[in-house]
């Protein structure tokens, strides 16, 4: 016998953990009756969107007590504006806004309308005020650019950090002579990581499934994620405390036999249709996982 003393993860109100059960039911009923046709794929994805966030904890401010962000791009906050000319004690100021920005990219648009060549721009700095994960506090950083930026041309700018909230303001002119230049100053938003030591990891995954095959229209996908989101999700809807102390014998790693005949189960799915190859890779990882954790 081998004694492990560990804290449990915080673990989700089993009336949320009943809705997701729920909803995968309802998916998979959906889908049934809708015989390949009529699939309300917009109400679907909203719900499998809304059970993520769910599974992910998530709160109020956008962070989560399962999931956190990494360094790359989800999606992109792009605002255009125009820098006036003017001298070099006077700069044009702008202002653009986003959550979760970790880089900012100054673009240099070719035109400046269908057919006039834009003018090079001065950027003198970047002040950027922003909000951490762990604290409500603002903070405010200048990043010094001191270039010129000429059409056609970018500049990558990485933040040191990625904050819940970022307030991106540029500083900038362009020459007196040539007249107003056009920049575009572009957000990159960062994407959220679902943790692997979630204890909700396997249903977590099979939603992104459903999105997938959503995304594709692959109802026998849709109908066999949803029913394993049904038996994952089956032990946790019972109470658990916060913390524990338990002393747990572990368990056997699967017979060999045993893992031979799943091996062959999924090696038969890997070699046949693009749906049979889907459900293939999907064992494949579930397989992985309990050999882990064992």
């Amino acid at each position: 016998m081998i004694s492990l003393f560990f804290v449990l993860a915080t673990s989700l109100p089993p009336t949320q953990i009943a809705r997701v059960s729920d909803d995968a039911k309802a998916i998979d009923r959906v889908v049934e009756v809708s015989h390949g046709h009529d699939v309300p794929t917009d109400i679907l994805r909203r719900l499998v969107n809304e059970d993520l966030d769910l599974l992910r904890g998530r709160h109020a401010d956008d962070t989560y007590d399962f999931a956190s962000y990494e360094r790359l791009e989800a999606s992109r906050i792009t605002n255009s504006f125009s820098v006036e000319p003017t001298g070099e004690d006077k700069l044009t100021r702008t202002e653009s806004k986003g959550d979760f920005v970790y880089r900012v990219v100054l673009d240099m648009p070719n035109r400046r309308m269908v057919v006039t060549r834009n003018r090079p721009v001065f950027v003198d700095r970047l002040e950027v005020e922003s909000i951490p994960m762990a604290s409500s506090t603002k903070t405010t950083k200048t990043i010094d650019v001191k270039a010129w930026l000429q059409p056609g041309a970018s500049k990558v700018i990485d933040l040191d950090a990625i904050d819940r909230h970022a307030t991106v303001r540029l500083f900038a002119r362009t020459d007196s002579k040539n007249g107003y230049g056009n920049i575009d100053v572009v957000l990159i938003q960062a994407r959220v990581f679902d943790n692997p030591d979630s204890p909700y990891a396997d249903a977590v995954s099979s939603l992104k499934a459903i999105q997938k095959a959503l995304d594709h229209g692959d109802n026998a996908s849709m109908r066999s994620m949803a029913q394993r989101i049904v038996a994952d999700l089956q032990p946790a809807q019972a109470s658990r405390p916060s913390v524990a102390t338990v002393d747990v014998t572990a368990p056997p790693i699967a017979a060999p036999a045993d893992l031979q005949s799943e091996l062959v189960a999924i090696e038969d799915l890997l070699t046949g249709s693009e749906t049979e190859r889907r459900q293939g890779v999907d064992r494949l990882h579930q397989l992985i996982r309990r050999l882990r954790s064992r």
